[in-house]
């Protein structure tokens, strides 16, 4: 079946032309002015698939969160289903894509896989951007007193690279930063992933990124972002990522491809700001959460 145009997509639910955000012609952000229009509707029915692994042939909670949807789709009722966004790392490894298989995917799936709409660029260097600040605090004087050894704040990158687990940085010189063990993790395990998933609006964002710890003093004192003054540089990084992204299954079902924190460390849900839009446009919403054990 072919695409059809984002427009008429978000028509199927009740979105609005002047809602969205078009990223080309098949994908599109959605604007939070939406609840203005929705916030006091009553919900939709929510749907959870979750699973233990996968079946050989790949079926797992991405593919029958979408076929079920497309199921409802095809009983005549008003569905959408939200999963989460892809990491490039993972991608380009032994795991693959994240977009379903077989006549069960998002679509355009090459796009989803890869860079999309930004997202996880602008969450990384958000995280990047407090990094950052914190080894700029320590070259600058540290009036906080910051232990190097007791930096708990990772750099972190979309991809998997096993030699930057652990690493020295500030090496080269006086002029280069102070010398410090440092570690490098994957963006989907960001703790900005996580707050992003989780907060409800740029308010609620910012309040969170004042709460997280980046480091601890001498004195065992918790340093954190609001400390730094870093909350509003980083919560401006984000002011596009926190829009939920708009798609389509291979049958024209609206998605919600937005968010993706690890489950094995994190909530391993997408956005709750895109399954509270999901619950006021549809009467049926399916998502995903969890992680493959044994």
């Amino acid at each position: 079946m072919a695409m059809e145009e984002i427009e008429k997509i978000a028509e199927k639910i009740g979105i609005r032309k002047k809602e969205i955000i078009p990223w080309g012609k098949y994908k599109a952000k959605v604007s939070l002015d939406i609840f203005r229009r929705i916030g006091k509707r009553k919900d939709g029915k929510l749907i959870l698939v979750t699973t233990i692994n996968p079946t050989f042939d790949g079926e797992g909670k991405t593919t029958i969160t979408i076929g079920l949807a497309q199921a409802l789709a095809r009983l005549g009722k008003k569905v959408c289903l939200a999963i989460r966004e892809p990491s490039i790392g993972p991608v380009m490894g032994i795991k693959g894509g994240g977009t379903g298989g077989g006549k069960c995917q998002v679509v355009p799936s090459t796009d989803i896989n890869l860079h999309f709409t930004g997202d996880m660029h602008a969450i990384s260097i958000a995280h990047n951007l407090l990094s950052a600040l914190l080894d700029n605090h320590i070259f600058h004087g540290d009036k906080f007193h910051i232990d190097p050894r007791y930096i708990v704040w990772p750099r972190v990158m979309d991809m998997n690279d096993r030699n930057l687990r652990n690493v020295v940085v500030g090496l080269g010189g006086p002029k280069n930063g102070i010398p410090h063990q440092d570690r490098f993790s994957i963006t989907a395990a960001s703790e900005i992933m996580a707050i992003l998933c989780l907060s409800k609006d740029m308010k609620e964002l910012k309040k969170r990124i004042e709460k997280i710890i980046v480091a601890y003093s001498y004195d065992e004192k918790p340093v954190t972002a609001k400390k730094l003054r870093a909350v509003g540089a980083v919560a401006s990084l984000l002011v596009d990522a926190i829009k939920p992204n708009l798609v389509q299954t291979t049958e024209g079902v609206p998605a919600f491809v937005h968010g993706g924190p690890f489950a094995n460390i994190a909530h391993g849900t997408s956005s709750l700001i895109s399954a509270k839009m999901g619950l006021k446009l549809a009467d049926y919403f399916v998502t995903e959460a969890g992680f493959g054990t044994d």
